[in-house]
């Protein structure tokens, strides 16, 4: 534990990536295996179930340092972390542990079998043999979000370092429904070109964005063009005669989208697709709003059923008839995977057509337009072009179309969290209703540079109005241009709608709050996206 809880600090006084592998592989040079299996599992967002959630265990370190509970909400606030402000309050250790991090994790794992009354002795006994660094990262298990920057590839890139495995290859050991409490270290890095499990996936190629082609610089007929779907971007496996369909944050979402079950009797065994899940009802695409109403659902109802029924669009084939096809060039792949899909002859999947590109110029034209079409721009796949796993420069990249955006005012605040705990980075904004009145419309994290924030947090502690808990309520000033991608009717927001990844795109100096957009005119804008509002 004491050598995992070093790692995380190392972890967190360097941005640089480079760093970060040294300090990686370094660890997994010298931690045991099964501590090496559940690093992996922590960085790649495989945390055990929680046993205890984060009220109580702030209720149990408000006790034990001998503080009131407000106390430690403020305390909170000012650090931006609960797990770093319980490791802070509570007493010095007055014991040595020695466990190590998947003996602890044993520990939080059999707390799940224990009374309220057991769980609490447990982790009282914990913190009181752990120092701080490591009550950090034992809080850590219960609270979850390292915020380490730490990514997939990152951890990738370190694990190469120490086994002998190519990159491209650990990457799809990573993949899948791995238990680390049930996998060797060995086991989890076997040859992922030899043996593959029925229901692994394959990591998922990434690409980058461009804003114009010409300034890459792109060469027209160098590249496929196809629709760029607003979805869930999913694997669709179909082995060993059953059907496994993944989303790209390794997620097995199949019981989500019973009816693509269906897919299993037409799809043969050794087949592999990417391609998004889309809503789609009497041959159109829905908004990615009705796609939302399902997600996150324990259960699927026949109501929801009828209302946001999906099909698969299929992109690309990564496996044909067991084989793995990723490095036959882009065209054989679209050849094979259009037969895959005409021979399965349903609705429920369909092939994601190239279009052409005459040139940048014409396909800009037709980019524009890409809301008509459920889309939400272009992908530009470079021709011969093999599936690799992660982001890889001069292949693939997503001309997306214009967001939408709107100019709001600034009327709530709140502190962020970790590094910017002590300035206030999470904005809530408002539009004007038909009374001329304020009415919330959506929140935001995002979109300001480092000396937008600190003016805009200097604003906050000289123009509060009201404070509730860590919210402060602000003098009506401040005008931002607000991006978003989508907006959907919502029962839940104030406004009655809600905003699809709303960020901050520019501050308005030049607008006083009395110009700010108005509610009807984010209606406006919702019936033009969603006409049958």
């Amino acid at each position: 534990m004491k050598d995992f809880a070093e790692l995380i600090l190392q972890l967190d006084q360097t941005n640089k990536t480079n760093e970060k592998i040294k300090h990686l592989a370094a660890y997994f040079a010298v931690a045991s295996d099964q501590d090496k299996v559940w690093a992996i599992a922590l960085f790649s967002h495989r945390r055990p179930k929680r046993p205890v959630n984060t009220t109580v265990l702030k209720t149990w370190a408000a006790e034990v340092a001998n503080q009131p509970l407000w106390l430690i909400d403020e305390c909170r606030t000012l650090v931006g972390d609960l797990a770093e402000t319980i490791s802070l309050v509570l007493p010095s250790p007055s014991q040595k542990g020695e466990k190590s991090l998947s003996e602890w994790l044993d520990v939080v794992i059999g707390l799940h079998k224990l009374s309220d009354a057991e769980k609490k002795q447990a982790v009282i006994q914990a913190w009181d043999s752990l120092n701080q660094a490591e009550r950090f990262v034992f809080n850590k298990f219960f609270t979850g979000g390292w915020r380490l920057g730490v990514s997939q590839k990152t951890m990738i890139n370190a694990l190469a370092q120490v086994v002998d495995i190519e990159k491209a290859k650990i990457a799809h050991c990573l993949m899948g429904d791995w238990n680390p409490k049930k996998i060797t270290f060995d086991e989890l890095m076997q040859d992922a070109g030899t043996e593959v499990l029925p229901s692994k996936p394959y990591p998922f190629f990434l690409s980058y964005a461009v804003d114009v082609p010409e300034q890459e610089p792109l060469v027209a007929d160098g590249f496929l063009a196809e629709w760029k779907w607003d979805g869930i971007r999913s694997q669709i496996i179909k082995r060993e005669d059953a059907l496994y369909i993944w989303s790209r944050g390794e997620e097995l979402i199949s019981k989500k989208f019973p009816e693509l079950g269906s897919l299993l009797e037409v799809l043969p065994n050794g087949t592999v697709i990417d391609g998004e899940v889309l809503p789609y009802k009497e041959g159109q695409i829905l908004p990615f709003g009705k796609l939302q109403t399902r997600l996150g659902r324990k259960n699927v109802t026949k109501k929801i059923l009828e209302e946001a029924p999906v099909i698969v669009k299929a992109y690309d084939l990564l496996e044909y008839k067991h084989a793995d096809i990723r490095q036959y060039p882009i065209e054989e792949r679209k050849k094979l995977l259009l037969q895959v899909v005409a021979e399965a002859a349903t609705e429920n999947l369909q092939f994601s057509e190239v279009v052409p590109i005459a040139s940048w110029e014409a396909l800009d034209v037709l980019r524009k337009t890409s809301r008509d079409y459920a889309a939400e721009g272009f992908m530009l796949k470079k021709k011969g072009s093999p599936y690799l796993d992660g982001r890889k420069k001069g292949y693939w990249y997503k001309w997306k179309v214009e967001p939408f955006s709107i100019d709001a005012v600034l009327t709530y605040a709140m502190r962020g969290s970790g590094r910017r705990a002590n300035l206030y980075t999470d904005y809530t904004f408002s539009v004007w209703n038909a009374a001329r009145e304020l009415i919330t419309l959506t929140k935001a994290y995002s979109g300001l540079d480092d000396e937008e924030i600190r003016q805009v947090d200097n604003f906050v502690r000289r123009n509060t109005l009201n404070r509730f808990g860590p919210v402060r309520e602000v003098k009506p000033q401040l005008v931002f241009e607000l991006a978003f991608e989508a907006l959907q009717p919502s029962s839940r927001h104030k406004s009655g709608i809600a905003l699809r990844f709303p960020r901050v795109k520019r501050w308005r100096h030049d607008k006083k709050a009395e110009e700010a957009n108005t509610l009807e005119d984010v209606q406006e804008l919702l019936k033009a996206y969603q006409p049958s509002v």
